[in-house]
C-alpha cells in the first residue's frame, strides 16, 4: 500500500473501496504512521520525557510486578505526542493490550508514533497533517482489533472515539427497526459527514458491530472539558452506552493541565510560529476559564497588554482581580494584535470579526475544538486569497489589501505549531488517566459504575500530587495528632471537602 510521498505527506484519493489511500506513509504492519526510519530520534524523546514524567514512572514501579490491565484491551483517541507515548507504554507494561490514534489532524509527533511502534508497545494510526477522512478512518482503525472486535476501555480526548461508538449504535437501531442508513450530505459538519460515512458504509456488512462493541466496554477515562461535557449529556439523557471517569475535573488535570500547560506552551506555539515579539502587543484571550487563566499569565509575564473576553461574571470578577481589562471582543478586535480563544465553544471569532483586524493581526486558538474561530466562514470569504507561510501557517488576504494570520488552521496552535504541553505537567493527567484506566478494569465485574459519569476520589488527586513533589524537591509539613483532629481529617489526607475548589 505505500508509495512515493506526496507533498503534503496526506493520502492523494481514495481507494475503490473508499479506504484512503495512504501514499508517502509508512504502512508495512498493523499500524500507519509517517516512517518508521524515525523511531530512534522518538526513542532519545521518549527517555528524556520519561525523566520528567514521575508520575507514570512510579505507576510503573509499584504495579508493573502485578500487571493490574492484564487482558485490558486499551484503545486511546489522545494526541500522539512524546508525552503520550510514555502513557501507552506505562498502559502496556500494566499488562494492557494498547491501539492509539490521535485526536487532533496536527498533533502527532511521528518520531514518536515510529517509536512506540518500533518497540511493538501499540498499533498506531496516526501522523502530523491527516486528513479529516483520514483522522476518521484511523479512529474507526484504531477501535477494531485484528480479530474485528472492540476494546475493552478508551482513553478519550474530546470524545471522538466515544461519539462513533454511540453514533454508530444509535444507526443500527435505526437500521434494524426501518432499514434506513445515515446520509452523510445530511449535514454541512466536515467532520461528522466523516463519522456517518463510515457508520453507512458499515451497516451492511455487520450491523451489530457497534451493539457488541458497546457491550464489550467497561468504560472511557476522559481527558478534556469538552468531553466531559459531551458525557454528561448523555448521561442525563439516559444514552450513555458505558461508565465514564472524568478525567479532566481532577485537580491535578484541571489546575495543572489546563492553567499551567498552557501557561507554557501558549507562547512557545505563538514564537515558533510567527518569531513575533510578545512584549507590547495588545492581546485579547477569550474566555478566563483554566486554560484562559494559563494563557493570560503568559502573555502578561511576556510583557503583553492582556485584555479578556467573558461571559461568566464569576471569572470576569478574577480577570478584574488579577489586573485585566474584561472587555467585549465588538470594541477591541480593529485594535488587538494577538486573539487567542480557550473556550471550549463555538462561534468566538467570526470571519466578520477578522475582516475588522489589523494587518497581519494573529489569530489562534488552544480551546479544545477548531469551531471556535470561523475557518469555513474565512475560506468563504468573497475575495479571500490564502498565503501558505510553513506548515499550520496561514496568511488570509482579504480584498482590500489587509491579511490576519491564522495559526493551526483554527486547531489547537500547542500542538500544532509547538508540541504541546511539557512532560511534567502531563505527567500529573496522564497518572490520573493510569489511575482511572486501573479503577475500571478492577470493577469491572462490581456494580460500583453505571452508565454515568464519575471524579476520581480526592485520595487519588492527592496521591498524584504527592508522586511529583520529590521531583521538585518539595517536602510536605505533617499534621500532628491533635492539629489533625482539630481540623477533623486523617493525618494522610484527604485534606480538603470535595466542595474546595483550589
Amino acid at each position: 500500500m505505500s508509495a512515493t510521498k506526496t507533498e503534503t505527506g496526506g493520502a492523494a484519493g481514495a481507494a475503490a473501496d473508499g479506504m484512503p489511500t495512504f501514499e508517502g506513509l509508512d504502512t508495512a504492519g498493523d499500524y500507519i504512521i509517517r516512517d518508521m526510519k524515525l523511531w530512534e530520534a522518538g526513542r532519545a524523546e521518549i527517555v528524556l520525557a520519561e525523566n520528567e514524567m514521575p508520575g507514570l514512572m512510579a505507576c510503573r514501579e509499584k504495579y508493573g510486578k502485578e500487571k493490574p490491565l492484564k487482558g485490558a484491551r486499551c484503545m486511546g483517541s489522545l494526541h500522539m505526542t512524546v508525552q503520550t507515548a510514555v502513557l501507552i507504554e506505562t498502559l502496556k507494561e500494566l499488562g494492557a493490550d494498547v491501539r492509539w490514534c490521535s485526536c487532533n489532524i496536527f498533533s502527532t509527533q511521528d518520531s514518536a508514533a515510529a517509536a512506540v511502534v518500533a518497540a511493538g508497545t501499540s498499533s498506531v494510526f496516526a501522523w502530523k497533517g491527516e486528513s479529516l477522512e483520514e483522522y476518521w478512518w484511523c479512529t474507526d482503525r484504531a477501535l477494531t482489533w485484528p480479530d474485528g472486535e472492540g476494546p475493552d476501555m478508551i482513553v478519550d480526548d474530546g470524545g471522538d472515539a466515544t461519539l462513533l461508538i454511540h453514533e454508530g449504535y444509535k444507526w443500527e437501531e435505526e437500521y434494524e427497526k426501518s432499514g434506513a442508513v445515515p446520509d452523510p450530505a445530511s449535514t454541512d459538519n466536515l467532520e461528522y459527514q466523516q463519522v456517518l460515512t463510515i457508520i453507512k458504509n458499515g451497516l451492511p456488512k455487520d450491523p451489530k458491530r457497534w451493539h457488541r462493541m458497546a457491550e464489550r466496554m467497561v468504560g472511557v477515562s476522559e481527558e478534556t472539558t469538552t468531553g466531559v461535557h459531551r458525557l454528561i449529556e448523555r448521561a442525563n439523557e439516559g444514552t450513555l452506552l458505558f461508565p465514564a471517569i472524568n478525567v479532566n475535573d481532577c485537580v491535578t488535570k484541571s489546575k495543572f493541565d489546563n492553567v499551567y500547560g498552557c501557561r507554557h506552551s501558549l507562547p512557545d506555539g505563538i514564537m515558533r510560529a510567527t518569531d513575533v515579539m510578545l512584549a507590547g502587543k495588545l492581546v485579547l484571550i477569550c474566555g478566563y476559564g483554566d486554560v484562559g487563566k494559563g494563557s493570560a499569565q503568559s502573555m502578561k509575564a511576556a510583557g503583553a497588554r492582556t485584555v479578556i473576553a467573558e461571559i461568566d461574571p464569576i471569572c470576569a470578577l478574577q480577570a478584574c482581580m488579577e489586573g485585566y481589562q474584561v472587555v467585549r471582543l465588538e470594541d477591541v478586535i480593529s485594535e488587538v494584535d494577538i486573539v487567542i480563544t480557550t473556550t471550549g465553544n463555538k462561534d468566538i471569532v467570526m470571519a466578520s470579526d477578522m475582516a475588522k483586524m489589523k494587518n497581519n493581526a494573529i489569530v489562534g486558538n488552544i480551546g479544545h475544538f477548531d469551531n471556535e474561530i470561523d475557518m469555513a466562514g474565512l475560506e468563504k470569504f468573497p475575495g479571500i486569497k490564502r498565503v501558505n507561510i510553513k506548515a499550520q501557517v496561514d496568511k488570509f488576504v482579504f480584498p482590500d489589501g489587509h491579511a490576519v494570520i491564522v495559526l493551526a488552521e483554527g486547531r489547537l496552535l500547542n500542538l500544532g505549531c509547538a508540541t504541546g504541553h511539557p512532560s511534567f505537567v502531563m505527567s500529573c493527567s496522564f497518572t490520573n488517566q493510569t489511575m482511572a484506566q486501573m479503577e475500571l478494569w478492577e470493577n469491572r465485574k462490581s456494580d460500583k459504575y453505571g452508565k454515568k459519569v464519575y471524579l476520581l476520589p480526592k485520595q487519588l488527586d492527592e496521591k498524584v500530587a504527592r508522586l511529583h513533589l520529590a521531583k521538585l524537591g518539595a517536602r510536605l509539613t505533617e499534621l500532628t495528632d491533635s492539629q489533625a483532629s482539630y481540623i477533623n481529617v486523617s493525618k494522610e489526607g484527604p485534606f480538603k471537602p470535595d466542595t474546595y475548589r483550589y
